[in-house]
């Protein structure tokens, strides 16, 4: 027999395999045969509470170093291992500062937030769009080579489905998600609270002990680059080594929690599935900027639109490479086209002459693995 109850937003069902036991779908945590469901719709705090369930205890993780010339795979490896990992000087001074540059303005005319929730502080100030108002965001943080390397080890997707006869590759490169410029001011100032990013996708996973090698895990991976000091006094990102391992359901603890310390230039790499967060910023004088991008899988919605985030006047000038991170391009097999065109159509006129299709070298490529 299987009953569903309602957890927040979440169906989560209850097996029953025995009269005198039972088990949650996920990961097998025994409930109490006493406990009735009948399609109730209750808090996950409260079921959670009442089938007395006990998580597996956090272990302690060290957070990788590398940098900007290490290889991809043992930043990949790093990731799999603790879910997030400091590349020191990921960009150059001159860099950090032209970004500032082009993106302060904007920063600046920002106004305080009043989603009437705790996420941001009414001191911190934002900028969205990067790549739209900073070509060297756009090129430097965005298409970081290195970051994308890792994205697409994480994020692509391939199927290999069949066509009459025939066994095809259809393949889905990474797409952004959302760029986004946080000032962090002191003031009015607290911690934001432990999230996942990929909560905005659905996400629902079990708890694994090794991260799998197929890398399937992912919705997103994110790029954080400090335009200042990052330091736990002025607000740097709260995050949990090893979160990316467990169950979806299971909450976050702060107890856990590490603080991404960054020198200006310095970027951090974090799977999507780790708790996170800002941290206030308790000193007199100093600011916090960081300069942040998130990757997804092409065939997901992205967070920030970046088609209006990033119109086409704006997004012909960037190079190929960054419009198609952008999502100026067609997912394998058929999605994203413009009258059955290429969408790079609308910024690059030999780009509509190509019809929106797979590849032919790719129509007869049999899956070897």
């Amino acid at each position: 027999m299987q009953v569903t109850t309602q957890t927040g937003l979440e169906p989560v069902s209850v097996h029953y395999l025995l009269p005198e036991k039972r088990t949650t779908h996920r990961n097998n945590v025994q409930l109490p045969p006493t406990i009735k469901h009948d399609n109730a719709f209750i808090s996950y705090d409260r079921l959670r509470a009442a089938h007395q369930i006990v998580y597996p205890p956090r272990k302690e993780f060290v957070i990788p170093e590398f940098s900007k010339d290490s290889d991809c795979f043992d930043v990949v490896e790093g990731l799999r291992k603790v879910g997030g990992v400091i590349i020191r000087g990921a960009l150059t001074p001159t860099q950090v500062c032209q970004i500032e540059k082009d993106l302060r303005p904007h920063i600046e005319a920002d106004l305080p937030w009043t989603a009437g929730n705790d996420f941001f502080p009414p001191t911190t100030r934002r900028a969205f769009g990067l790549c739209a108002k900073s070509p060297t965001a756009a090129t430097d943080i965005i298409g970081n080579e290195l970051y994308q390397a890792v994205c697409e080890e994480f994020l692509t997707t391939k199927s290999y489905p069949w066509y009459g006869d025939r066994n095809t590759l259809n393949v889905s490169p990474p797409q952004v998600n959302n760029t986004i410029a946080f000032s962090v001011r002191p003031g009015d100032s607290f911690d934001q609270p432990l999230h996942r990013d990929d909560d905005i996708h659905y996400a629902d996973r079990p708890r694994v002990d090794v991260y799998p090698r197929t890398n399937s895990r992912e919705y997103g991976v994110g790029f954080f680059v400090a335009g200042t000091k990052t330091t736990k006094a002025n607000g740097a990102t709260r995050f949990i080594p090893g979160s990316h391992l467990e169950a979806t359901e299971q909450p976050s603890d702060e107890a856990f929690a590490r603080y991404a310390e960054l020198n200006m230039g310095d970027g951090f790499i974090m799977l999507s599935s780790c708790y996170h967060g800002g941290s206030a910023n308790t000193t007199e004088n100093e600011e916090r900027l960081l300069f942040s991008c998130f990757m997804t899988r092409g065939w997901l919605r992205q967070e920030e639109n970046q088609y209006l985030a990033v119109p086409p006047e704006i997004a012909r000038k960037l190079p190929v490479r960054v419009q198609k991170i952008l999502g100026y391009d067609v997912s394998e097999p058929m999605l994203g086209w413009v009258d059955f065109k290429d969408p790079r159509a609308a910024i690059d006129p030999e780009a509509g002459k190509r019809v929106a299709h797979k590849s032919d070298d790719r129509d007869n490529e049999i899956k070897s693995n």
